[in-house]
């Protein structure tokens, strides 16, 4: 039986209305940690997901049939339907400018387990927006049209039924090809041209074949296993992160991935000097630290620490730098402000809500910003604090707009172009956000690991696809507010 979603409002703080707490301190090159060396802080965290997972999935709660949204109006045009946000609410989901456009099940996009993770988006030479969506069993195409409606293509499975279905799955784009990795022992890495997508008729999806329809397959993980997948479209490779276990050559650190040819992926080396890397962000370095300009660089999430790497060359990675902070519990995910002048970044830490650490202690998600002019020397500067209670997952940044994935409290945009002139924070606003999980509307939010697993802000039509974890997508565009231009002025 389906379930229609009943929810309550609620009003969430805001971070002027907050206090400012004490910044944590820069710590520079900290002595490695036994916990996190060998894994048990990362095995803690897993465990403290896989034990909402499976309450979640005992429960029923991804089983995506059941749910459905309130009625989408149409607006203007025939063809234009949308929830508008108006007191708080949009077609059942708690939201601040943020419309809704439509919305499609794990089911409705041909999953059997649901249980949806990563995302990315892929725009044709036409014009046409297309989003690669992660589950469990595989990655699910979609189309978002101009008028914010969600059309299904087809369906990528595990590269075989013998692979586990993991809710791991991450997904990357490089040029026209998505680039899918998987924490499931044995799946390795597909490589899908995305222009297959192009010519589908949607009266009839396809669902492709693992291993006939992929262009490459990447088979020399350790056990075929990653935990996420970073792209440098400019040098034209691929990263595999978190590739366990970490006591192989690589670390688990950085495994680079040659993508010249996509049928015939090949890796050139690996940066084991940090260990196991969590996330990164790879990039020709364009920035005030002329001594690298050019170079090859690495932003690295290494649980602990922000670790800065040079690798331009493949065979002989530097650390140039590795930082840490005072309430560090889980150094998770982070973006560039600027890829064309890196001057600053933010990153997120997924453990310090959960574990009441530092000015996290009260469950808002903090997020930390930091001044990388010096990549010998990166410094943190400030901070921002959620009005809402929440953990902290992904964010992705265009146009002075970071686009995050905060669990519970779902889809957060913020306006972080205040940073360069205000580096401590104080600044940066909450613009919008749209809340895909309504169970926890009546309470002042929740620590835990509900709701938005990613987002997809990237897109130049506006519209955001958001990937929840019990759902399924959703597509939604921040609102036109005539009186206040956000992001890059």
């Amino acid at each position: 039986m389906k379930l229609q979603l009943l929810v309550l409002a609620f009003t969430a703080g805001s971070a002027s209305a907050a206090a400012f707490f004490q910044l944590p301190n820069t710590i520079r090159d900290p002595a490695p940690k036994d916990e996190y060396a060998s894994g048990a802080v990362h095995m803690g965290l897993r465990a403290a997901k896989e034990s909402t997972f499976s309450r979640q999935r005992e429960a029923g709660a991804y089983d995506s049939t059941q749910y459905q949204t309130a009625s989408i109006q149409t607006v203007g045009d025939a063809n234009q339907l949308k929830a508008r946000c108006v007191n708080g609410k949009a077609a059942g989901y708690s939201c601040k400018n943020i419309d809704l456009y439509d919305y499609k099940s794990h089911s409705e996009l041909g999953s059997q387990t649901g249980e949806g993770s990563s995302s990315w988006g892929w725009t044709s030479p036409e014009g046409r927006e297309i989003m690669v969506v992660a589950q469990a069993d595989g990655a699910a195409f979609a189309e978002i049209t101009k008028e914010g409606r969600i059309v299904y293509l087809g369906r990528l499975p595990r590269t075989t039924t013998s692979v586990k279905a993991m809710i791991w799955r991450e997904i990357r784009v490089y040029d026209h090809y998505a680039v899918i990795g998987s924490e499931a022992e044995g799946h390795h890495i597909q490589i899908f041209d995305l222009t297959k997508l192009l010519k589908i008729d949607p009266k009839s999806p396809v669902t492709f074949d693992p291993e006939k329809d992929v262009t490459g397959l990447y088979k020399n993980l350790p056990v075929g296993r990653t935990h996420n997948i970073v792209i440098n479209q400019e040098k034209k490779y691929a990263v595999a992160v978190g590739a366990v276990p970490r006591n192989t050559g690589c670390a688990a650190g950085l495994i680079f991935i040659d993508l010249t040819d996509p049928s015939n992926p090949t890796s050139p080396g690996c940066a084991a000097q940090d260990g196991y890397v969590h996330d990164a962000q790879c990039l020709v370095y364009r920035g005030p630290d002329k001594e690298f300009n050019g170079r090859d660089i690495c932003y690295g999430y290494n649980e602990d620490t922000l670790t800065i790497f040079d690798v331009t060359s493949k065979t002989n990675t530097t650390i140039l730098s590795r930082t840490s902070y005072d309430s560090a519990k889980y150094t998770h995910q982070g973006w560039v402000l600027d890829p064309q002048n890196q001057e600053y970044l933010i990153l997120d830490d997924e453990y310090d809500e959960y574990d009441k650490a530092g000015i996290a202690a009260e469950g808002f998600p903090i997020t930390y910003i930091w001044d990388i002019k010096s990549l010998r020397a990166p410094k943190l500067t400030g901070y921002y604090k959620s009005g809402q209670k929440s953990i902290d997952h992904n964010q992705y940044i265009a146009n002075g707009l970071s686009y995050q994935s905060n669990y519970a409290a779902g889809l957060r945009i913020l306006d972080i172009s205040s940073i360069p002139q205000d580096p401590t924070g104080k600044g940066v606003k909450e613009i919008g956000f749209f809340d895909v999980y309504p169970e926890d509307d009546n309470t002042p939010g929740l620590v835990d690991f509900v709701g938005s697993w990613s987002s997809y802000g990237l897109f130049k039509s506006g519209y955001v696809a958001i990937n929840s974890i019990e759902r399924g997508l959703f597509v939604v565009k921040l609102q036109k507010n005539k009186d206040e231009v956000y992001g890059q002025k």
